[in-house]
């Protein structure tokens, strides 16, 4: 080796982040004071809100809110103007609305209910007072104790009910007395006010049937109601106001005794239109 020729010795130095020079614990820190401003604006906003004012700030930012692209959903957050409100809207946006009240269309429509509904309970009152009418004085008293009246849902209901001393019909038969005859020929004749359609149902006592194995209560209810049927269109009622006629044997008794003899009744129904 010529003494022209030099060594070059490299050295090479490395740097370490970490200790103090590293920077991940700002971030940190920042991130914690960051929290610690919105915890403490958080309790501003608690204690210097009211009720009101803390329900406009939480629709505000509920996402599930549809708001209007110009209004926001309300001009007045702080002061609770929130979409959800009755009386405040979104206004002057797509979609705003200026009033809060329902469409005149459909004004005309529920004043045509209101006078059917008031028409419909004239026409049963009517009835009522006509039927009082036939049934007072002391020579109808003995027909007054079979007829009970009482106002439903469905409407006007006439219950013909039997008794002990004066039975409507013979017993487990379908032969109508002339108690029965009268009453169905007074009914008819008050239903002549209506044109409103009617339901005939028969009812039974609880005390089982002792005729032919295969005819229990119910063929006999049923018969019943068939016959008074019969019975009004012969007194000048038209077959084509009779809406349904059924027999319900002592399913529906009209007194707890099942055995009481209210429980034999005819129920007519005026039923509303």
């Amino acid at each position: 080796m010529s003494d022209s020729d030099q060594i070059i010795i490299k050295r090479v130095k490395k740097v370490s982040g970490e200790g103090h020079h590293g920077g991940a614990w700002k971030v940190a820190y920042a991130d914690f004071v960051t929290a610690m401003m919105a915890f403490f604006l958080l309790m501003w906003l608690l204690n210097a809100t009211t009720e009101d004012q803390r329900k406009g700030i939480a629709d505000y930012f509920n996402p599930t809110i549809p708001l209007s692209p110009v209004s926001a959903g309300g001009s007045d957050m702080l002061n609770g103007s929130t979409v959800f409100t009755d009386k405040t809207l979104a206004k002057d946006g797509s979609g705003g609305a200026k009033s809060h009240q329902s469409s005149p269309s459909k004004q005309p429509k529920s004043e045509e209910q209101k006078s059917i509904q008031e028409a419909q309970q004239a026409a049963l009152e009517a009835v009522e007072e006509d039927l009082l009418n036939q049934i007072g004085g002391e020579e109808n008293q003995s027909l007054a104790r079979h007829i009970q009246m009482r106002v439903t849902p469905e409407g006007l209901v006439i219950e013909l009910v039997d008794t002990d001393s004066n039975p409507l019909f013979d017993v487990g038969s379908t032969n109508a007395s002339a108690t029965m005859k009268l009453l169905l020929d007074v009914v008819a004749q008050s239903l002549l006010l209506v044109q409103n359609k009617i339901s005939i149902v028969g009812h039974t006592d609880g005390l089982a049937y002792s005729g032919v194995r295969d005819y229990t209560n119910w063929e006999l209810s049923t018969d019943r109601a068939h016959m008074a049927r019969r019975l009004m269109v012969g007194a000048g009622l038209p077959l084509t106001q009779i809406n349904e006629v059924a027999g319900k044997a002592d399913t529906e008794p009209l007194v707890e005794d099942r055995f009481a003899p209210q429980n034999r009744r005819i129920s007519i129904t005026i039923l509303k239109s």
